[in-house]
């Protein structure tokens, strides 16, 4: 059987020498390292305008028409020799970061960069996220690579207020459904976010997300990126803040997720309405869709496994172990590490690392890595402390 064709159009066309340096440095650098994998964003520019985009924090919410930095051959070559990139291990992003990778014209160049790397032979797990259309079509060539572990997350918020998502979501909802029904050699999952207490978490907006569950691998649910340059966007516009403060890591409040857990609680006790499989975590819903342990380690802050179906747990739990701490000792000096590096029955703590070194530590022990200046707190694991009670349990670095 002939494999699908990637639907010919005309590259973007790319910036000068010029335009790139114009750029914010962050954005002029294609690769980044983030929780979830490296990240390969040499397109950018995106029309969708939802006001709580990543992009206000590079300085190009402004540029709608999408515009290639290098050739695609190019950055899967910067990609595959990038010095924290481990063949058949490393998780990869595409196009999360500045553009959305289902737009018409971002489209094939999302595809091509799959396929440079499926002909590799590539068994990485890749992440593709979108909130956009998707085809018959799409799916087709999506199950025409074969060695790729790649999973579609599709975006829906179910927010309909305009000026913070001008999207209808039931472009991404059509497109979860599509991409489940034809589901043969990726995974399907749905990135349920950002939930914003009082915006989207209503008993109708938790049960539209329910019956989107049952139409995906996973369910992942998570809250709002809120930092300095969004709220700047919300009080230029007149959009009503959703937070006093901006915080460094997503905004999901205590009692937000409680609503969300009890209604998953309530349809279960009552034997109605089935949910899919819930996950506070990218990699867990990931990791699960596959039938595999997660990548990120997380089996270590047990507070995050209470939702997670048992055989997903005894996956996890095998393939969890303490790596020694003179290895990781050995390692972390060599990225730049100072001061103590221990290893506790949780994660990895270090000093002196940026965020792109410890996941590289993360990854490749599967083990989580933290920074002992940014101690991540009991229960509310990688959230930030708005809408979270002091007494919630102790401190964990």
């Amino acid at each position: 059987m002939t494999a699908p064709s990637i639907p010919s159009r005309r590259p973007l066309p790319l910036l000068t020498t010029a335009q790139i340096s114009g750029l914010n440095p962050g954005l002029a650098d294609v690769i980044e390292y983030r929780k979830s994998g490296l990240s390969l964003n040499h397109i950018v520019g995106c029309p969708l305008d939802c006001g709580y985009c990543v992009r206000h924090v590079f300085g190009n919410f402004e540029m709608k028409t999408p515009r290639a930095l290098m050739s695609d051959e190019a950055a899967v070559a910067l990609l595959v020799g990038h010095p924290y990139f481990r063949p058949h291990k490393t998780p990869i992003q595409v196009f999360n970061r500045a553009t959305d990778p289902m737009l018409p014209v971002v489209k094939p160049h999302t595809f091509e960069v799959l396929r440079l790397l499926d002909e590799q032979g590539l068994t990485n797990h890749v992440l593709v996220i979108t909130r956009w259309r998707v085809s018959a079509d799409d799916c087709a060539v999506l199950n025409s690579f074969k060695n790729l572990r790649l999973t579609v997350l599709v975006t829906h918020s179910g927010i309909d207020h305009p000026e913070i998502e001008p999207v209808n979501s039931t472009y991404a909802a059509d497109s979860l459904r599509m991409l489940y029904e034809h589901a043969e050699n990726y995974r399907t999952v749905l990135y349920w976010r950002p939930i914003v207490p009082g915006l989207n978490d209503s008993d109708e907006h938790i049960e539209r997300a329910r019956e989107l569950s049952l139409h995906a691998h996973a369910t992942v649910f998570t809250g709002l990126f809120f930092r300095d340059e969004i709220k700047a966007y919300y009080e230029d516009h007149g959009i009503p803040m959703p937070y006093d403060d901006t915080a460094r890591r997503k905004i999901m409040p205590e009692q937000a997720e409680q609503r969300i857990l009890d209604a998953f609680d309530l349809h279960k006790a009552a034997g109605g309405a089935e949910w899919g499989t819930l996950f506070r975590k990218s990699s867990c819903g990931v990791a699960y869709a596959w039938g595999e342990p997660d990548y990120n380690g997380h089996y270590g802050i047990r507070e995050l496994c209470d939702i997670c179906p048992p055989a997903q747990l005894a996956l996890c739990k095998k393939a969890w172990v303490k790596p020694p701490l003179d290895t990781v000792v050995h390692e972390a000096r060599a990225l730049g590490a100072v001061g103590d590096v221990e290893v506790n029955d949780r994660a990895i703590v270090v000093e002196g690392l940026d965020e792109p070194p410890r996941y590289y530590l993360q990854h490749g022990f599967g083990y989580q890595c933290h920074d002992r200046s940014k101690p991540h707190h009991y229960r509310q694991h990688g959230r930030a402390p708005i809408g979270w009670e002091a007494g919630d349990g102790p401190d964990t670095p």
